[in-house]
Parts: C-alpha cells; structure tokens; sequence
C-alpha cells in the first residue's frame, strides 16, 4: 500500500495542473476576444464597418460624412443621366434631376453606417462578422418629387393635348359649310408619371414615350355627305307620275330654298364610327305630300254604259278609271333613298284599286236585260239658269251602274255643286225662304230619281219632301197641274239632305238619264232584270188645306223708286199621304207610306225707297224654318 501512496498523488496533481492551465488559457481567450471586439468597436466608431457597400462602392471605414462624399461621385446619374420624353416628331430632353429624381447622399451614409448597429449585441456582432466575411450591399437613397414631375408634364401637356373637334355640316340658304372633324389628344400625366418612376429606378438614361390618349371623332369624314347635300340643293325636286299612269299630272318641284329648310342631317352608325345620312324631315314632308295626294288620288269608277234597246246589249259610254291613292309612306321612303345620293328626280308611288266594272262587261255579266222603270217630270217656265242646273245634275248619272245590293246616295252621286261644276245660280228654299243659290233645280232630278225608284219597287230608305208645295213637281205633259202628284217630290242639299233607295235584287242596276229643253222634261231610267215586282200606289191628294198668307211687301234699298219684283210665291199649306204596295210574283213583298207635311208659303214682294200705293198688309211676315 504504502509502496504506490507517491505515484497515485502525482497523477492527481498533473490532472489539477491541467485543468487549471486550460482555465487560465480560456480566460485569456474570452478576455483577449473581448478586448479583441472592444478596440474593433472602439476602432469602427462613427465609421462604417468593414464589407458594406453600396452598389459596388466600398463604404467600410468610412465617416459617415467621407461617405457622403464617395456617394455623391459614385451615383451621378440624377444630373448626370439624360432621359427624353417622345410623342410622334416631338421630344423634350430632362436629366433626371430635372424630372424630380435627387439623390440623398446623407440618407444614403446613414443607412450604411447602421449596418451591423441595430438589435442585441450578438445579433450586431454577427452582422458585423457577416458583412466582413461576405460583404452586404446597399443601395443609394433617392427622392422621386412627384410635384415637379407634374408640372414638367403639365407645361409638356399644353403642346400634346388638342381638344376633340366632330365634323360638321351647316346649311345656310343653299350655302353649305363644311367643317372636318380632329382627333382629340390629352396627355395620361398620371399613367407618364408612373412610368418615369419605373424608368428612373433603373438608373439608365434612355428614351421614353409619352403615355397619350386620343379620341376619335364620332364622325370623321363629311366631304363626301357635303357634296351630296350640295348637289341636292343645287336644284328643285321633281316629284312625277309614274311613267305607265294615263294621266299627265305634273311634275312638281320642290325649290331648293325649301329644301333647304327641309333638310336633315341624321348620324348614322358606319363601323366604329358616324356619317351623316341626308334625309327631308318627315314631319314637313307628309303634309306636302298629304295635300299631293288630294290632287292625284283617284277613286275607281266602273265604267259607263248605254242599254242598247236594239241590239240588247251594253254600249260603252265611259271607260272605267283605275283608282289610285298615293302612298305617302313608300314615297317618303323613294324620297330619302334619292335625297341620300343626292339625286333629283323622284317618281311617286301610288296604290292601285281596279273598278267592279270594266269596259268589258256585258248583259250577261251583270244581268241587264231590259227596261225595268222610265219615269218623266216637267219644269214648264224654268229659268234658263234652272234648266242649266237640271241639266248638270242628271249628266251625274247618265250610264251610271248600283250594284246588287247597294244602297245608292244621290249626295254621293252628286259630288261638289259650284260653278267650276257647271252649275248656276237659281231659286231654291233655304231658311225659310225661296232665295238665289248655286244648284237651284236638282230638286227636279231627285224628283225624278225617286219617282223611278218608288214605281220600280225598290226599297226608299231616305226621302225629305220641300218645305212647301212647289209647282213644278206637280205637272205633267202639256204644263198641266196634276194634284195627285203633291207629296211624291224629294228635296236634296248636299251634304246633309239625301235620297237613297236600295237595289235589292241580285242584278245591276244601270240609270240613263235624258233632259229635253224643249219639251221641258227630264226622263230617268231604270235597267235591269225584273223580278216578278209589281206596285199599287194610293194618293191622297192635299187634305187638310191651309190657305197661305197674305203677301208680305218688304223695302229694298237696291231697286229704284217704283220699282217692285216678286222673290216668293204664295202657296197653300197641306197634308199629303202616299202608300205603296209592292208584290212580287203575286206575293207580298214591301209596304210603305210616305207622308208629307207642306207648310202655307208667303209671297214675297220687294220694292224700292219711295215706292208709293205699297199693298197691305206691308209689315207682317210669316216665316217657318225649312225642315
């Protein structure tokens, strides 16, 4: 034991000699590594650590304000630099400097003097460590001023940015002013100042394109428009018949001062933009053709015949007329595609109506076999102004046709009653009184008219008696009064007074009408088929008599002294009944009874100023209004 007490001893003693020279050296390396870091800190205070730099420059070392100074000549490139804004053959030459871009060399140093300065002390000594070992690379600071960016683009917008102008037509007179449209521009300052921004941080100098909207015209081309507007008003408008029609109305023009006020100018679409269509105003065009029409349109007449009592057949007496209606709306329509192309010549377009009877028909064809009716009246002692009126009135029916089934209006027949027609001046019963007025004397053809239809046996739907008896529709051959013919006379005034009667068989009905001056008679006749009709008329003859009243003498200041004219004529009053019995085949077919009021009628005298030895009585007049 006590033999090995010395080795064991030593042993300890060397490990303890170890421990403790490993102690002091570890002490020795903390303490030189931290006096190590602090002179590194004492050393790098206020300069920047070693390996940072910026862009390529190395920084490490330096002050703050050294670095200032290396950054300012190392990045030149806001003055330095050279960028230039394009439009078109445009372009404005800026450093960026004077496109706002400035470096800030300050914040710049600032930034690198940081590195390795911010956060806990190992997180900077690793930082430090880092940036020494593999470097760290910063970029400079620079300040974008978006204000003076603006106003350079705004002085750059007043020489791009041009308002947009649309073409234009204008018409004054028959001058037409032609104005082209212009492209719009305005310069996008905000979508240019965004890329600047872009293009600067490359810090490359270089050329750039303005960033500039441009508007179209919605209508760009007017010349050819304002050639075709010229043309049209360089001319009238000519408005013709079709070149088949018989008829040779026409033409009639449209002067260009018209058109003018009538001309439009309406934007039509055309791919992705406008042209002006040229057009006439629809609102002023319709009345003018409206008020065309009124003069061309036509009604379709059937023709007229003559009953060949020999022959037994249909002579022609008039050719059937086709009837025409101008359409407005197509010929509106023929207008605005010639007014377009600026073309003159414009044919109207017309709807076509054929007549029921052409100038072919016959006997067979519309059943017109034979006399069914002739019935004559007498207008002995008619003015020869009376006879004119007869004799224009009945001219209206001779050859005419009614159709199985019509109801015939002798108004509607009649047409317009003026002089321009034909028809004079003469007597007729208006307000109470026998007075002058245009058509005196169609009372005799409606007589006659219904005369024929009441012994044919036709139905009569509407018949109006005069208002007081009258002479002449009470003679007979030999200017004889025949009273048994009162109540049996028929009154028209057009427009508002008619006789109509029915052609109620399945047969044609063709009227001849003849009027014999100097017989002093007028004659209508009925042609058609009979059907088996037969009719008995009873007459009452005037009962219930009123004497007329005295004759009353009224002062004209138009005659001359003693002068005195006759203007009315006395006549009884009375009641009249007519009954008609229509057989047909021995059946009974039609019953009617035509009762007739005659009012007592004044005889009127007129005389001048002065007129001495005036009848009594002279003041009173007796009046009753016509029905």
């Amino acid at each position: 034991m006590s033999a090995h007490s010395p080795r064991k001893t030593s042993s300890s003693y060397i490990l303890v000699q170890i421990f403790l020279t490993l102690l002091v050296g570890s002490f020795f390396f903390v303490f030189f590594l931290f006096l190590g870091s602090f002179l590194y800190q004492v050393w790098y205070n206020g300069r920047i650590y070693p390996g940072v730099s910026m862009l390529g420059v190395d920084l490490g070392g330096l002050t703050p304000r050294e670095a200032e100074d290396v950054i300012s000549a190392s990045f030149p490139y806001p003055q330095n630099g050279k960028v230039t804004l394009k439009f078109e053959d445009k372009s404005w030459n800026f450093t960026p400097a004077g496109l706002g871009l400035f470096l800030d060399p300050k914040a710049s140093a600032q930034n690198a003097l940081l590195i390795g300065r911010e956060g806990s002390y190992f997180h900077k000594l690793n930082t430090q460590l880092s940036a020494a070992r593999s470097g760290v690379i910063l970029a400079p600071t620079y300040i974008f001023d978006e204000r003076l960016t603006s106003t350079v683009l705004g002085q750059i917008a007043a020489q791009i940015n041009h308002a947009l102008i649309e073409a234009d037509i204008s018409v004054t007179g028959v001058e037409v002013h032609i104005r082209s449209g212009e492209t719009g521009r305005e310069l996008d300052q905000l979508e240019t100042l965004q890329k600047i921004r872009q293009f600067m941080e490359s810090m490359q100098s270089g050329t750039l394109d303005l960033v500039v909207k441009t508007t179209e015209p919605a209508v760009i081309d007017v010349e050819k428009t304002g050639a075709i507007v010229k043309n049209l008003l360089s001319a009238p408008l000519t408005l013709s018949m079709p070149a088949n029609d018989s008829e040779h109305a026409g033409p009639w023009s449209i002067d260009p001062e018209t058109l003018s006020g009538m001309l439009t100018l309406v934007r039509e679409p055309e791919g992705n933009h406008f042209v002006y269509q040229v057009e006439l105003n629809n609102q002023l065009l319709t009345p003018y053709l409206n008020n065309l029409g009124n003069k061309t349109n036509l009604l379709a007449r059937n023709a007229r015949f003559i009953f060949n009592d020999e022959k037994r057949q249909l002579d022609l007496l008039e050719p059937a007329v086709i009837g025409r209606t101008l359409n407005v709306s197509s010929t509106i329509g023929v207008i605005q595609q010639k007014v377009a192309s600026g073309q003159h010549d414009i044919t109207l377009v017309f709807d076509y109506q054929n007549p029921e009877v052409k100038d072919d028909a016959t006997v067979t064809s519309l059943g017109i076999k034979e006399l069914v009716r002739a019935e004559t009246t007498y207008f002995y002692g008619s003015s020869a102004e009376r006879v004119q009126n007869i004799t224009a009135a009945a001219a209206r029916f001779h050859g005419l046709l009614v159709s199985p089934g019509e109801t015939f209006s002798m108004v509607k027949g009649l047409g317009d009653i003026s002089l321009d027609n034909g028809f004079a001046e003469a007597s007729i019963i208006y307000g109470g009184r026998t007075i002058k007025g245009i058509g005196g004397g169609v009372c005799q053809v409606s007589t006659t008219l219904f005369r024929t239809a009441f012994f044919a046996g036709y139905p009569i739907v509407e018949r109006h008696p005069h208002a007081y008896r009258v002479a002449y529709y009470e003679k007979i051959a030999g200017n004889h009064i025949d009273p048994k013919l009162a109540g049996m006379d028929a009154t028209v005034y057009v427009p508002v007074v008619d006789f109509r009667f029915t052609n109620d068989t399945p047969y044609w009905l063709l009227m001849e009408t003849y009027v014999n001056p100097e017989k002093s008679s007028i004659t209508w006749k009925f042609y058609s088929t009979k059907d088996g009709r037969e009719v008995k008329a009873d007459f009452s003859g005037p009962t219930n008599i009123v004497e007329a009243p005295d004759p009353l003498y009224k002062e004209n200041p138009e005659l001359k002294k003693g002068e005195i004219n006759q203007v009315d004529w006395a006549s009884d009053g009375a009641d009249v009944t007519v009954k008609r019995v229509v057989t047909k085949n021995g059946e009974p077919y039609l019953t009617d009874e035509f009762v007739t009021h005659y009012q007592p009628w004044q005889a009127v005298f007129e005389y001048g100023p002065g007129t001495e030895n005036i009848p009594t009585p002279s003041t009173e007049e007796t009046v009753t209004p016509t029905p």
